[in-house]
C-alpha cells in the first residue's frame, strides 16, 4: 500500500552520516513537513571514509569531524530536529550489547512512536553490490533494541536507575527490504534529499547523485504508481485497539 500515515515523533538510525540520506531522507523530510518531530542517530561518524592514499590514520579524527559536520547540515535541510552521534568505530561494529544498551536508551529518552533502520537480513543488493556489515549490525541492533529492549522493563535495568521508563515503538520501518509493503511518496521531498546528499562534500558518490536518486525513487515507486517513493516493510508492534506485546 502507499502510506499516509505521518507519526508524531521518529527515529532515524544508521551507521553512518549520509546512509540516511541516500536511503530514507525523502520520508523524513515529508514527515517534518507534516510536524513530525525527527531525531536522526548516527552510530559512527564515517572515519573510515576515504581511501586517499595521502592520507593517514591521523587523519580520521578530522575525517569524523566533518562528517559530523555534514550531517548535521543535510539534516537540518531535512527538518530533523536533533542529531545524535553516538561515535562507535567506523568498519568495525558490530550488534553488541553495548550498542543495543546505547539505542534502548535513546529510545527511551526520545520516545519515537516510529523507529526507521535498515534490513538487518540482507546481504547482497543485485549482483554488484555486498551490504556494509556496519549497515547490517546498525540494523540489528536497532530492530532489538526497539523489541524487546525498550519496552521491557526489566532488560538493561541500570537505565530505570537513569530514569529511563520503558517505551513501546509502535511501528518500525525498515528499508532496503526485498518484500517492502509500504511506499511512501517522496515526490515533494526528492530535490530535499538529493540537496541533503549533497551536502556530504567529503564522499566522492554524494557529489552528483540527481539521475542515480531519481532513478531509485522511480524505480520503488513504479510498483504503486507513484513518480517518485521510498519503500518499506513495516512492523505494526502496537496498534490503537492492542496492548503492549511481551
Amino acid at each position: 500500500m502507499a502510506a499516509e500515515f505521518t507519526p508524531k515523533s521518529a527515529m532515524s538510525i544508521h551507521a553512518h552520516p549520509d546512509d540516511q540520506d541516500f536511503t530514507v531522507a525523502g520520508t523524513l523530510a515529508s514527515w517534518a513537513k507534516a510536524g513530525a518531530e525527527i531525531v536522526s542517530v548516527i552510530i559512527t561518524s564515517g572515519d573510515a571514509g576515504t581511501n586517499d592514499p595521502g592520507r593517514g590514520p591521523e587523519y580520521k579524527a578530522e575525517l569524523a569531524g566533518l562528517r559530523e559536520q555534514e550531517q548535521s547540515m543535510a539534516n537540518s535541510l531535512l527538518g530533523v530536529r536533533e542529531t545524535v552521534f553516538l561515535r562507535y568505530p567506523d568498519g568495525e561494529l558490530v550488534a553488541s550489547l553495548e550498542l543495543r544498551r546505547d539505542l534502548t536508551r535513546l529510545i527511551r529518552r526520545y520516545k519515537p512512536e516510529v523507529v526507521v533502520t535498515g534490513d538487518p537480513t540482507a546481504w547482497f543488493y543485485g549482483q554488484d553490490y555486498i551490504n556494509h556489515p556496519d549497515h547490517r549490525a546498525a540494523a540489528e541492533a536497532a530492530v532489538y533494541a526497539v523489541f524487546p529492549s525498550a519496552g521491557t522493563r526489566m532488560i538493561f535495568t541500570e537505565l530505570l536507575v537513569e530514569g529511563l521508563l520503558p517505551h513501546n515503538v509502535k511501528r518500525l520501518y525498515v528499508h532496503g527490504s526485498e518484500k517492502p509493503d509500504t511506499w511512501v511518496d517522496i515526490a515533494e521531498t526528492l530535490e530535499l534529499k538529493i540537496r541533503a546528499l549533497q551536502k556530504h562534500f567529503s564522499q566522492g558518490d554524494t557529489h552528483n547523485p540527481d539521475k542515480m536518486i531519481r532513478d531509485w525513487a522511480a524505480e520503488a515507486g513504479r510498483a504503486k504508481g507513484l513518480r517518485y517513493a521510498e519503500s518499506f516493510r513495516v512492523m505494526m508492534l502496537e496498534r490503537e485497539d492492542d496492548s503492549p506485546r511481551e
